[in-house]
């Protein structure tokens, strides 16, 4: 009988602080996701890109599964989370889909 083992996550003071991010672009290739988390800001006409995340399409999926069971936990507590603009919130990236 195989014991499982806990994976103890590391986290760095300097990550722990985390990084604000208020837009993501999503895209892929036949292999992998990537997800570039970017700052907008009023009257700046770029946003830069404070943070890459590259992933297998397994690893996207269960992000996205993950994700859905928060976001739904979260609805639950605090109530639905709406589009500013009405309806549902779409989350698609130039070049890529969600």
């Amino acid at each position: 009988m195989e014991e499982k083992k806990e994976l103890q996550i590391e986290l760095s003071p300097e990550v722990a602080e985390g990084i604000y991010s208020n837009l993501a672009v999503i895209s892929h290739s036949s292999s992998e996701f990537v997800i570039d988390f970017a700052r907008m800001m009023p009257g700046i006409p770029k946003a830069p890109v404070k943070a890459r995340i590259v992933l297998t399409a397994e690893h996207a999926k269960r992000l996205l599964l993950a994700l859905q069971d928060n976001v739904n936990k979260f609805e639950k507590q605090y109530g639905t989370i709406l589009d500013p603009r009405g309806g549902m919130l779409p989350f698609v990236g130039p070049g890529g889909k969600a």
